[in-house]
């Protein structure tokens, strides 16, 4: 079993004795988590990380050259070692260097050469290796970074445009410049087709903004304007929105960490509502309530819209509901994302809704797979 997956595990072991338990932390109806437990543990057992980022900037904090050296081989060597092993590793997975501000810019891109070397010459440069770029406030730090990459893709002998990356705005002035346009839409010009994913960077954002402390969510109203900002950019351009993460871990006594999977599986669900598919998690305790909170969430809308779409499909008009064909993408792009994370199954689908996966992908507009309903520890 992956190492991330037995971690997982050992919360709820520990914490949780009952399904009881488990609704009345999560706020889900008891029944639906008895129903769910069996998926999400063998979710757990079996990929409990969907995509991964080895993290050097604020996790890792200022080191000796030497000694950030030896962590990007380490980080290199274990990728190395669950690909030789035939463990299920991540759909996803690379690493968020330091940002190419004046003070981190030299460190920064010798960890990405580093990595991206070491990487290169033991085939791990796989289509889900992605980079993540944190802290931009310039659209010219994109358009480095994207010369950077175009020489290191020449020197490495790898495909032209085959690095991407995701742009982390963690900076006012990545979502609205002084002039009152969305730099981050400019931003992703920039990436030159590389911008495969926004993140939004919770706490740096909000310090930013001079949000106390205390108050620093990823539900803050600030919060809510700059991702929505970031959705309509992210739509328009066609590349993957993240939200943040939250810094309440679930470490401790019992009820230290049922306070942390309240707040985790509420704010999971929140953002799986608002159409935040992904987001950012810091700790293994933290996977149990993000797959209880969108199973619960795939699973709860699955009946409703099966049905809609099988009525679509046979042609039978809706009591009351007028489906457009956006409402028939919308429906089906629930559907799919529901069956790709795990939370509903091929047969059911077929048998709910009269539809397979690839009939399903083609009613969505064409999405038939790879884009990541959720993320594991990034």
């Amino acid at each position: 079993m992956p190492t991330g997956g037995r971690s997982a595990l050992e919360a709820p072991d520990a914490h949780a004795a009952s399904v009881a338990d488990l609704a009345r932390v999560t706020g889900l109806d008891e029944s639906l988590v008895d129903d769910l437990v069996p998926r999400v543990r063998r979710k757990l057992a079996q990929q409990p990380i969907e995509d991964l980022r080895v993290d050097f900037e604020d996790g890792s904090g200022v080191r000796l050259d030497a000694e950030e050296d030896r962590a990007v081989a380490d980080v290199v060597f274990a990728l190395e070692q669950v690909t030789a092993s035939g463990s299920e590793r991540p759909v996803s997975f690379g690493v968020r260097f330091k940002s190419l501000e004046p003070s981190t810019r030299r460190r920064g891109v010798r960890s990405l050469v580093a990595y991206l070397t070491g990487a290169a010459e033991r085939g791990l440069l796989s289509a889900g290796s992605v980079l993540t770029l944190p802290k931009v406030t310039t659209v010219d730090q994109v358009q480095a970074l994207s010369e950077i990459l175009r020489v290191l893709e020449t020197d490495l002998g790898v495909a032209a445009g085959k690095l991407t990356v995701e742009i982390q705005v963690e900076t006012p002035q990545a979502v609205l410049g002084v002039d009152g346009t969305a730099l981050v839409a400019k931003m992703i010009q920039a990436s030159a087709g590389r911008c495969s994913a926004l993140d939004y960077g919770t706490y740096d954002y909000s310090a930013a903004l001079g949000i106390a402390a205390e108050y620093q969510s990823m539900e803050h109203p600030a919060a809510d304007f700059a991702k929505a900002v970031m959705q309509v950019v992210a739509a328009g351009f066609g590349v993957r929105l993240s939200d943040g993460s939250t810094n309440i871990i679930p470490e401790g006594d019992t009820s230290a960490v049922h306070r942390a999977w309240e707040l985790h599986a509420r704010l999971v669900n929140r953002s799986l509502r608002r159409g935040y598919y992904q987001g950012w998690d810091l700790h293994p305790a933290q996977l149990p309530t993000r797959y209880l909170a969108t199973y619960a969430f795939y699973r709860g809308g699955f009946a409703a819209s099966a049905a809609r779409l099988r009525a679509y499909e046979e042609s039978v008009s809706e009591s009351g509901i007028l489906v457009e064909p956006a409402t028939v993408r919308a429906l089906a792009d629930f559907l799919i994302r529901g069956l790709e994370c795990g939370a509903v199954d091929e047969s059911e689908l077929h048998s709910a809704a009269g539809v397979d996966r690839l009939r399903l992908a083609g009613l969505a507009g064409g999405r038939t797979g790879g884009d990541l309903t959720l993320a594991g520890p990034r």
